[in-house]
């Protein structure tokens, strides 16, 4: 894998599977990227109203509050306009890609994510200046 972009990107990993969550964030930090942590969607919001992060990696199927609330409430707030919000799920049918672009979200990635495509996406996100 080639390096990552000349700034770093501040990365938010939101998944309620704590390997999955981890694995995510420590790849995305040898990636030369900032990542955090968040184990559902309530502290998903809770972290990225702390963390501004340029990017977010959203599962959909989370307890309490679900990826496709979180994206909503984040797309209602201004200081999230410009996040790129990946979906990353098992929920795969065009159905469940549809209702996350409704809900916000930019794009779907299905898991097992293809870490190549992952990392092609967070080298070309310019972070802000």
């Amino acid at each position: 894998m080639s390096s990552a972009a000349p700034r770093p990107l501040c990365v938010l990993v939101v998944d309620d599977y704590a390997d999955a969550r981890a694995s995510l964030r420590i790849l995305v930090e040898l990636w030369g990227h900032k990542a955090r942590e968040a184990v559902d969607g309530e502290e998903a919001l809770r972290a990225a109203d702390v963390f501004l992060p340029d990017v977010i990696l959203l599962d959909l199927g989370l307890p309490r509050l679900d990826g496709f609330e979180v994206a909503r409430r984040l797309r209602a707030d201004p200081r999230f306009r410009d996040t790129l919000l990946i979906a990353v799920s098992g929920y795969g049918q065009e159905k469940d890609v549809a209702r996350a672009r409704e809900a916000g979200c930019d794009l779907h990635l299905l898991k097992p994510i293809e870490l190549d495509i992952l990392e092609q996406l967070l080298r070309h996100r310019t972070p802000p200046a």
